[in-house]
């Protein structure tokens, strides 16, 4: 009898038939992944997610009668109850939405330029609910728009009830999250194992009471903590 978990369910969203297509042959073709349906805009999408209750739903912010940030919103926001992981795929002449699929309640994002084994990873890696921030791309999308995220935002901890309740090494280790360092770049920073890396960010996550480690960087750069200039 087998004891391997069961496969992770996957929902594909795209406007374009030949995206989806590539991405239902790649994720298939994996043991642990299982597409269990696709959707062609923002509508289907949300329709589709909330009767197949995948897992994980990769998403295209550009598609038609619903865009991925408001299907996002829709399924992941702040409000729902047991939403699905979403993971976005975007293109850098896009990344202006990033942030605001981020806000709606996204788990990460990739390229859709990304090799193949890299979607496949990041799938699994929000799947096991970490978030996925591409630490090269994070600091080009959240320091791009560092000013945006600068002005006070009552539904989250002002900057110094984030002070207060966080350790300094802990409060150090935010910072390097926002700065788009990876955990192995935080812990050869921070002079600590990765292990003790993850129990930081896990603490973080939990006093601040944040869903993920992409709300912990937009909170980061929304109290001021860092900048996107520096």
């Amino acid at each position: 009898m087998s004891d391997a978990p069961p496969p992770i369910r996957v929902l594909v969203c795209d406007d374009q038939e030949l995206v989806r297509t590539g991405y239902v042959t790649i994720f298939s073709a994996q043991p642990d992944l299982e597409v269990v349906g696709e959707a062609e805009n923002g509508h289907a999408a949300v329709e589709a997610a909330r009767q197949l209750r995948p897992d994980v739903v990769v998403m295209d912010i550009r598609m038609p009668l619903l865009d991925g940030i408001e299907a996002t919103r829709r399924l992941a926001g702040p409000d729902v109850e047991a939403p699905p992981k979403v993971l976005v795929v975007t293109t850098f002449n896009v990344d202006a939405y990033v942030y605001e699929a981020f806000r709606a309640g996204a788990s990460g994002f990739l390229l859709k330029d990304s090799p193949p084994v890299e979607l496949v990873s990041g799938i699994r890696t929000v799947a096991r609910g970490e978030a996925l921030l591409a630490p090269a791309v994070t600091r080009h999308l959240i320091g791009h728009f560092a000013e945006r995220l600068r002005p006070a935002d009552t539904s989250r901890p002002a900057r110094d009830e984030v002070v207060s309740a966080l350790t300094v090494r802990e409060l150090e280790a935010l910072r390097l999250i926002a700065e788009g360092l990876s955990n192995a770049e935080i812990a050869a920073a921070m002079f600590i194992t990765p292990e003790t890396v993850k129990t930081y960010v896990s603490r973080i996550l939990t006093k601040l009471d944040l869903r993920d480690r992409v709300q912990a960087v937009v909170l980061a750069y929304r109290i001021g903590l860092v900048s996107g200039t520096s």
